[in-house]
């Protein structure tokens, strides 16, 4: 496969991911994906197991697909890394089976599943800002080191399908109650 195949590979892939996450979140059974700590009350924890299952199924069906591409030998590396299960994916897992079975918020809040769910998103976050930082040409000294691994053919693909933004601000509030302190 050439560079040129790849990228437009990845891109789709990318862009199929994007568009049934936005399609899902914009359904009422999705928006529990997206909601603030103060619409809660118009959600359960199993509208959030519902939410986290359908998007794990999403994140599945791109991951067998990207196991179906053969990248060029100098993305090899890069290929791995991107599509890799994540720790956010077996937090969100976890998180699913414990909201299914959660009488409230208060009680999901509380719990283990939720706290790796939390730090998951946050380390997510960091690795996204950094990843984006060093496409950007900043510095980075973490999870993607300088990044000459990437050829610049791809940096403007990879550069698209990051959106650090879409990550709440404080990832350790993400379905904890108003009431709650953390």
């Amino acid at each position: 496969m050439s560079m040129a195949e790849y990228v437009e590979e990845f891109n789709d892939l990318a862009q199929d991911a994007l568009r049934q996450y936005e399609q899902f979140a914009a359904t009422p059974e999705g928006q529990v994906l997206t909601i603030e700590r103060d619409q809660l009350g118009d959600f359960t924890p199993q509208d959030l197991k519902v939410g986290l299952e359908r998007i794990g199924q999403v994140e599945r069906n791109i991951m067998a697909s990207a196991n179906e591409i053969d990248p060029p030998d100098e993305v090899e590396e890069f290929h791995a890394l991107y599509f890799a299960l994540s720790p956010f994916t077996a937090a969100s897992e976890a998180l699913a089976v414990r909201a299914g079975v959660a009488a409230d918020w208060e009680e999901l809040s509380a719990t283990p599943e939720m706290d790796a769910y939390r730090s998951a998103v946050a380390a997510d976050k960091q690795a996204c800002t950094e990843f984006a930082a060093a496409m950007d040409g900043g510095e980075s000294d973490g999870l993607f080191g300088d990044l000459a691994w990437v050829p610049s053919e791809l940096a403007d693909a990879v550069s698209d399908v990051f959106a650090c933004a879409a990550y709440p601000d404080h990832p350790e509030d993400l379905y904890r109650p108003l009431a709650s302190a953390p």
